[in-house]
């Protein structure tokens, strides 16, 4: 308990699997969070839940691709808990497709969630960190963002791009006092991986055997890696992957 006192947390995509769980354990650990996303519903119902249970948390509806949303969500942030010096930039949207089959129009509104959401986040928020001298932002990748998969060209195009973009933000924000990490799980059991498995017309068995460890991740092994990212224990990490992935790509 603890280990993120005083700290105040912006985490996208915050309504359902991994964004609820980092949502739910930062605030058991001591963080103020804004939990935002597209699903009104789900997010308030993950705003309300944390704040039943004792923890301090607010949503706001959020479209991470839009640069004015995120002017407003910084700013109610900041109106209702201060400045945020953590940055989970968890939202996106997963496509598996042959790439002659990838219209331009989805290549479009993946980048738009997946790459420029995070890129927005970052240049909204980090100011304020810099003011601080300190803060933490947790880009979520893939370990599409480190391999190849077949019908992933949009996808682990993204998810490099966050791979990459969260390195140049790291070198460029080193002397601020403020960290940049990239986290890349394999298949966690979500939505996403449902989604996964009916494309790839594969059993939750056979997703759960893609991985040496033999199962699928569940959204708070994901969530223990943000607060540790989010934590002073993790204070000479910058720059850098945390693969969490049963050893899929081990392989």
């Amino acid at each position: 308990m603890g280990r993120v006192d005083g700290s105040i947390a912006i985490v996208t995509g915050g309504a359902k699997g991994i964004g609820r769980a980092s949502a739910e354990m930062l605030a058991v650990e001591g963080a103020q969070v804004a939990v935002t996303d597209v699903d009104e519903e789900a997010g308030t119902e993950t705003g309300n839940d944390i704040t039943n249970a004792g923890g301090e948390a607010a949503f706001f509806e959020h479209d991470v691709a839009a640069e004015d949303d995120w002017e407003r969500v910084v700013a109610a942030t900041e109106d209702t808990f201060g400045a945020p010096d953590v940055l989970v930039n968890n939202a996106g949207i997963y496509q598996i497709a042959p790439i002659d089959e990838v219209t331009v129009e989805d290549w479009r509104q993946l980048m738009d969630v997946n790459v420029t959401g995070v890129f927005l986040g970052m240049k909204h928020c980090t100011p304020l960190m810099r003011e601080q001298d300190r803060g933490s932002v947790i880009n979520l990748s893939s370990v599409a963002g480190l391999i190849g998969l077949a019908g992933h060209s949009c996808y682990g195009a993204s998810k490099g791009a966050v791979r990459t973009m969260t390195k140049d933000a790291a070198i460029e924000l080193a002397e601020a006092g403020v960290r940049v990490n990239s986290i890349h799980p394999a298949y966690i059991d979500t939505q996403m991986a449902d989604y996964g498995a009916e494309v790839q017309g594969a059993s939750k068995e056979e997703l759960d055997a893609m991985h040496p460890i033999g199962h699928m991740g569940e959204p708070d092994d994901v969530a223990y890696a943000v607060v540790y990212l989010a934590s002073e224990e993790s204070k000479f990490v910058t720059g850098t992957e945390l693969v969490l992935d049963g050893g899929f790509t081990a392989q």
